[in-house]
């Protein structure tokens, strides 16, 4: 039985029925690591939690695949369960002492007893970690999940405390084999349960709703942080948790940078304004993005941008079922954005190469796509999945077989973003030369437009669930702006 289905299928009899909407049970949970005991076989595996925070400027977030694990949202936790033949042993959770002092204040913690009924996690004291290792790894390997908050980060982040504590045992404990299992939790993480989905329909719903109201909020003048303000106010107004990553609000010139977040310049008469936004409730995390002009109506020259990348995402979406080959949508959502690009004279032709800086000629060999002159407006990916992490598992970023699976939930986010910047990054060749010569008025004609469009979709058998429906068209878009502005009430 594949993987995804003895999941479910263990969900299944352990809950009696489907989860309770918006809510993660200690039964699934419980699903999860019984999934992850018979996959490995034998084995100990070993998860960090996040770290209590060292600033006053957050909450404590949970790192997510500890939580897919766990469900345990405490800080400096560590999870421990010894595998034998594919059946999970007691599942551990070690904790460090706490000065009492402390509950005063940070509130008093549940007692085990208490914990053991919510989580079905028997709690023992940090100090007694390493012991419970001697005891076992003698004869079974280590299996490491990564404490990471996202896979952007998982190869990178390499200071992380469970990462320390791996590398003290493998210094002092050379016999002991040591794995990670992360990809078999991100391929099992993939595909969402019911509870999931869910979760992520009510965090995309408060979005949209957040998009809406700020697109009433909208004028000449306005900062884009008081744009900001009035997006994160709506999440927690709308009973979110709060953002579930850095809000991007980025006008003229601004739109034009993938990941701008200093959110803090005066929008101007004739800017488009990019709010890529996701609000969290309970870990799981939307994302949606909109571009919306400024002053209310889009020019001739946003209109045209931004039609070119409309029709871009939904030729990628029409692609999109389960089984289906993720490469065929991308390469369908880049042909209509390099035949956009041409017919507005932003390049020379729909193939036409360029020599960028990111790029030699061999990889030009390898890899044609990132040498053409499209790909220059619209260097990103086509999207991602999103659950536990904004840039989760799934999708075309994280994808494990390069097909849709059914149940993930992923987001398509095609853009285009014009800057004479673009141009001035180019080396001096005689191909770029060229090509500059060839498109510069047409990019001072269309400079400071940036357009992205992010939506967010639940993959079924025969297609897609839009899961995102905020205004989109650009008379859907100029009708919202024209409406009254209002903040909702909590």
């Amino acid at each position: 039985m594949p993987a995804t289905l003895r999941l479910v299928a263990i969900l299944l009899v352990t809950l009696g029925a489907a989860p309770a909407a918006g809510q993660i049970t200690s039964a699934e949970h419980a699903a999860r690591r019984a999934e992850v005991a018979h996959r490995v076989g034998n084995g100990i595996v070993l998860a960090f939690g996040a770290r209590t925070p060292v600033d006053d400027l957050g909450r404590f977030r949970q790192t997510p695949s500890f939580r897919w694990l766990t469900g345990h949202l405490r800080p400096d936790a560590v999870f421990l369960m010894v595998v034998r033949d594919g059946e999970a042993g007691p599942a551990l959770l070690f904790e460090p002492g706490i000065d009492p002092r402390m509950y005063l204040y940070e509130g008093f913690p549940p007692d085990s007893a208490e914990l053991h009924a919510r989580t079905g996690l028997a709690l023992r004291p940090l100090d007694a970690l390493e012991h419970e290792l001697h005891e076992v790894f003698d004869e079974l390997p280590i299996l490491t999940v990564s404490d990471v908050y996202t896979r952007d980060a998982l190869n990178t982040d390499t200071l992380t405390r469970g990462r320390a504590f791996i590398a003290h045992i493998a210094d002092h404990h050379p016999q002991v084999v040591i794995r990670s299992i992360d990809p078999l939790l991100d391929s099992l993480r993939v595909a969402k349960s019911p509870a999931e989905v869910e979760l992520l329909r009510d965090a995309i719903a408060i979005t949209v709703e957040a998009l809406e109201t700020a697109m009433r909020m909208i004028e000449p003048g306005m900062n884009e942080g008081e744009l900001e303000a009035v997006i994160e106010y709506s999440f927690r107004a709308l009973g979110a948790d709060g953002p579930g990553f850095g809000s991007i609000v980025g006008s003229g010139p601004n739109s034009t940078s993938y990941h701008y977040r200093a959110n803090d310049r005066a929008m101007q008469p004739g800017d488009v304004v990019v709010m890529d936004v996701g609000a969290i409730v309970d870990g799981y995390t939307a994302d949606v993005t909109r571009t919306v002009p400024v002053d209310g109506t889009f020019s001739e020259e946003q209109a045209a941008i931004y039609t070119i990348v409309l029709d871009a995402q939904q030729a990628a979406v029409r692609g999109i079922r389960a089984g289906e080959a993720m490469a065929d949508g991308n390469a369908a959502m880049r042909a209509v954005i390099a035949r956009g690009l041409a017919s507005l004279g932003l390049v020379e032709s729909e193939d036409a190469r360029v020599d960028p800086p990111w790029a030699d000629a061999a990889r030009c060999e390898r890899s044609p796509l990132v040498c053409t002159q499209a790909y220059l407006y619209m260097a990103h990916g086509l999207g991602h999945g999103i659950g536990l992490e904004v840039h989760d598992v799934g999708g075309h970023a994280y994808s494990f077989s390069g097909r849709f699976i059914e149940g993930e939930v992923l987001t398509v986010e095609p853009g285009i973003y014009v800057s004479e910047m673009l141009l001035d990054m180019l080396p001096d060749t005689e191909r770029n030369r060229a090509f500059i010569a060839a498109v510069r008025d047409n990019v001072r004609r269309y400079a400071q437009i940036g357009v992205r469009i992010e939506d967010d979709y639940l993959v079924t058998r025969d297609g897609v669930d839009w899961l995102s429906p905020a205004p989109r068209t650009i008379q859907e878009i100029e009708s919202a702006m024209a409406r009254p502005a209002s903040l909702p009430m909590p």
